[in-house]
């Protein structure tokens, strides 16, 4: 039996940590080496862990960075903040994170009845990666206009079934544009009682699912021409960030461009300040600023994001 006479006491507290976590031995093993009572072992092993000697780390890929999540909370009055670790490699960063969403509607999914959704490539990512049966019964209510061509499988109607197919639910689509060529098209398209059905039926809804869309030439709404190069400069100019619902916004939450805004068919900013749970997604150095657009203007009361977009939000 090995005798501990001679050792300091910070060489008795590496030894047991050692045992105990590199060697896994029991906590009872190892006092009977030392003499020692196995209550006495695990305090040796509780002072070594709040000496230092003794770091833990939780690594899987969706263990949550709960100290950021605080002071993200607290910078910007958030209800919930959801902060995973950045991805190993840029090309998983879609569907890390969108995982993380995922399992915070199946978290929630004992009071989720109705979900308002938007779209796009981070909801696509959602919708594939959220699995059958994760609620029962839900109605998920497209939230605004989509698009009718994209190089992406981001068709709003796609999204939205998928959502309420793999809840057991029901969809309700809004099968028009998100951004139309005339004011004047978009006041018939709101006279139209669907449409007021629809955008209704999101208003009230438990929760508002939507991403927050980086500005630039690579975004759907450019992409699949519902915004023009033309516009993307005049948005550049104007000081636009990203866009929350298709509402080109800049980093104080205000309305960038009006003459692109008026033409917006969904939600309305407005809308989404009001929503009983606004659930924002984004992560990437592309979304930082639409993401401060959003914290800084209360455009969401959820944020599921990485820890890379967080710090660099907070280093702002």
């Amino acid at each position: 039996m090995r005798s501990i006479t001679g050792k300091s006491h910070t060489d008795l507290l590496l030894y047991v940590a050692q045992c105990y976590y590199e060697q896994g031995r029991t906590q009872e093993d190892i006092g009977s080496e030392l003499h020692l009572t196995r209550w006495k072992v695990g305090r040796l092993l509780d002072e070594a862990r709040g000496a230092g000697l003794v770091e833990i780390r939780i690594v899987h890929p969706q263990a949550r960075r709960t100290d950021v999540e605080v002071e993200m909370r607290s910078r910007f009055g958030l209800r919930e903040c959801v902060v995973v670790p950045g991805p190993e490699t840029p090309d998983t960063a879609g569907r890390h994170i969108a995982t993380a969403a995922a399992n915070y509607l199946k978290s929630n999914s004992s009071w989720l009845t109705t979900l308002g959704v938007s779209w796009g490539n981070t909801l696509q990512q959602i919708a594939a990666v959220l699995p059958a049966g994760w609620t029962s019964g839900i109605e998920v209510i497209q939230a605004n206009g989509g698009v009718s061509r994209s190089v992406h499988p981001t068709k709003a109607a796609n999204i939205v079934t998928g959502i309420a197919h793999s809840g057991n639910g029901r969809a309700t689509l809004l099968p028009v544009p998100a951004i139309v060529e005339r004011i004047e098209t978009r006041d018939a398209l709101y006279a139209e009682g669907f449409v007021e059905d629809v955008l209704s039926r999101a208003r009230r809804a438990e929760a508002l699912l939507f991403s927050l869309g980086a500005l630039g030439p690579t975004s759907v709404l450019v992409e699949s021409g519902a915004v023009t190069p033309a516009e993307l400069a005049q948005l550049e100019s104007a000081g636009a960030c990203g866009d929350i619902l298709a509402h080109y916004i800049t980093e104080t939450g205000e309305i960038a461009y009006d003459d692109i805004d008026r033409r917006t068919v969904g939600l309305s900013l407005d809308d989404v300040k009001n929503a009983n749970c606004a659930i924002a997604v984004a992560a990437g150095a592309r979304k930082v600023p639409v993401v401060n657009g959003a914290l800084n203007s209360g455009l969401c009361s959820v944020l599921i994001t990485d820890e890379p977009t967080a710090l660099a939000v907070l280093e702002q």
